[in-house]
């Protein structure tokens, strides 16, 4: 699993790339809570980028994981380390900007549900299969990203959106091409850099 990041002029880019489906496990998890807090906290940070590679954004936690755990602990540990990460990017200091491509399921929704803007590419779609796998999790994150309707039939029957849906709703700022996703996305954080950092980071506390 890695999950790596760099800050340049004042934007820092945080990129999950854990093949096949950058689905996380408890470790990872944790991991990139901490890393979005100590990146908002740091100073010369203004602004912060949640992306990934591969094939999709993020495929939630590692079911295999708690498959192979006999008494059940990891699926405690993943729910606490899923809603220290969600909660990181809701309270990251600095807006967070995800940029979505491929596929934004279960865990996936509560970190693009919580950030403060999304830009997806033409490719993204969103949605909640925990029904299915007879799991529950995500739909009040869901909530923010869709109309309440929407939200409970996607969360019942399992169903995805697409990030043109998702744009139409509002919750996506842009959607773009595969290719000028990263470009957008720097391009709008070296936007939000270049104002006061001291009146943008007291914009997120206001706003949230």
């Amino acid at each position: 699993m890695s999950i790596h990041h760099e800050v340049r002029a004042g934007v820092a880019e945080v990129v999950v790339d854990n093949p096949p489906v950058n689905a996380l496990n408890v470790a990872g998890w944790a991991e990139l809570g901490r890393l979005v807090r100590t990146l908002g906290a740091d100073p010369e940070v203004r602004v912060l980028i949640l992306a990934a590679r591969g094939r999709g954004f993020n495929a939630g936690v590692d079911i295999k994981e708690l498959a192979d755990d006999p008494d059940h602990s990891a699926l405690i540990a993943v729910n606490e380390a899923c809603f220290d990460a969600f909660a990181a990017v809701y309270e990251c200091a600095v807006p967070v900007i995800a940029a979505v491509h491929g596929y934004c399921l279960g865990g996936g929704i509560g970190l693009v549900g919580n950030a403060d803007i999304v830009i997806a590419s033409e490719d993204a779609t969103f949605g909640l299969p925990e029904v299915d796998r007879g799991a529950l999790g995500a739909a009040t994150h869901l909530a923010r990203l869709v109309p309440g309707h929407k939200m409970r039939a996607m969360v019942y029957t399992g169903a995805t959106a697409s990030a043109a849906e998702l744009h139409e709703y509002g919750s996506i700022l842009r959607v773009v091409t595969a290719e000028a996703l990263g470009g957008e996305a720097r391009s709008l954080a070296t936007e939000i850099a270049a104002k006061s950092p001291k009146i943008i980071r007291a914009a997120k506390r206001c706003l949230n």
